[in-house]
C-alpha cells in the first residue's frame, strides 16, 4: 500500500459529532484508522517487537490506541478506557474497551483485514461499537437496541443496515464456517477442538473478519479460536444487532478470555455449541 492511496480520514470524519456514545465509538475508530494506515503505508521501517505470549506487537499498536484513547478522554473524562497496549485507566460503571490493532500479524503481514475496534461497556453489557477496515476502507457500528450498519470510510451517510442470512438450518450440517486466525496459525489443540464442527460445516475464506461476515448475511457461524475481551468486545455487538448470536464456546454470554462464537441464529448457535461440548 503507499502512502498516497491511505484516505484521509481527518478531512472526511464520517460521521458528524454528536453525544452519541455510538458516534463516539465511531470517531475514536476513524482516528485510530487513520494512525493506523499511515503506519500500514511504511511497513518495511516498522520495528516489530514479540510479547511473552508470543504475539506480535508494533509502534503502530500503541499509537493507534494513543490516538483512540485521545478522541474517548475528551469525550467522556469520567470513563474508564481499558486497551490492548496501555492497560486500564480510570474508573467508574463506564468501561471503554479498545484493541487498537486487531490482527497484528496480519497488519505487518501487508495483509489488509486488520482492524481497529472501540467498544462501550456500560452497566456490565456492550452497548456500542466500531470496528475500522482501514485498508478495506470500511467502517462497522452498532448500538444497543438501534441495530447494526456498516458503511465506507469518509461517507457521511447513514450506513447499510447489517442482517444476518434469513433462513437456514438449525444445525450447522453444511453451514458456512469461518475460522479465525488463518489456517496457518490456528494451533493443533484448537483444530482438534473444532473437530466435530469442521467435520460437518463448510469451511469458508473471510475476506473481512469473519464474525463482521456472519452479521453481514456472508457467513453461518465463525469461530475466533483465541483472544481476550478487547478482541471480541465489538463485534459481538455488532453481530447481535444484526440479529445473530454470540458466546464465548464455554457458554459465556459477554466477550471474555478465550474461543468464542458467532452464529446467524439462536438455534444454529445452540446446536453448534452442543456440538462442541460447550454449555
Amino acid at each position: 500500500m503507499r502512502v498516497e492511496d491511505v484516505p484521509d480520514v481527518l478531512r472526511r470524519p464520517g460521521p458528524p459529532v454528536t453525544d452519541d456514545d455510538a458516534d463516539l465509538a465511531r470517531r475514536a475508530a476513524l482516528a485510530g484508522a487513520e494512525v493506523g494506515l499511515r503506519y500500514f503505508a511504511a511497513l518495511a521501517e516498522l520495528p516489530k517487537e514479540v510479547k511473552a505470549d508470543g504475539s506480535v506487537v508494533t509502534e503502530a499498536d500503541r499509537a493507534v490506541e494513543t490516538a483512540v484513547r485521545d478522541v474517548l478522554a475528551a469525550a467522556r473524562p469520567g470513563d474508564a478506557i481499558l486497551g490492548e497496549e496501555g492497560g486500564l485507566t480510570g474508573a467508574g460503571g463506564r468501561r471503554w474497551i479498545v484493541d487498537p490493532i486487531d490482527g497484528t500479524a496480519m497488519f505487518v503481514a501487508g495483509d489488509d483485514r486488520w482492524l481497529v475496534l472501540v467498544a462501550l461497556e456500560d452497566d456490565g453489557g456492550i452497548v456500542a461499537a466500531a470496528a475500522a477496515v482501514p485498508a478495506q476502507g470500511e467502517l462497522w457500528w452498532a448500538r444497543r437496541g438501534g441495530g447494526a450498519y456498516m458503511g465506507r470510510i469518509g461517507d457521511d451517510g447513514p450506513g447499510r443496515r447489517l442482517r444476518v442470512a434469513p433462513g437456514g438450518a438449525d444445525t450447522p450440517d453444511g453451514a458456512s464456517l469461518g475460522i479465525v486466525p488463518d489456517d496457518g496459525q490456528v494451533f493443533p489443540a484448537e483444530w482438534a477442538m473444532l473437530a466435530p464442527l469442521t467435520a460437518v460445516a463448510r469451511k469458508e475464506p473471510w475476506p473481512t473478519h469473519a464474525a463482521l461476515l456472519v452479521a453481514d448475511g456472508r457467513l453461518d457461524l465463525a469461530v475466533q479460536t483465541r483472544g481476550q475481551v478487547w478482541d471480541f468486545a465489538a463485534t459481538s455487538l455488532i453481530v447481535a444487532e444484526a440479529g445473530g448470536r454470540y458466546s464465548g464456546l464455554d457458554g459465556r454470554p459477554g466477550p471474555g478470555a478465550g474461543p468464542s462464537l458467532f452464529a446467524r441464529s439462536a438455534p444454529l448457535h445452540e446446536a453448534t455449541l452442543k456440538l462442541l461440548g460447550g454449555s
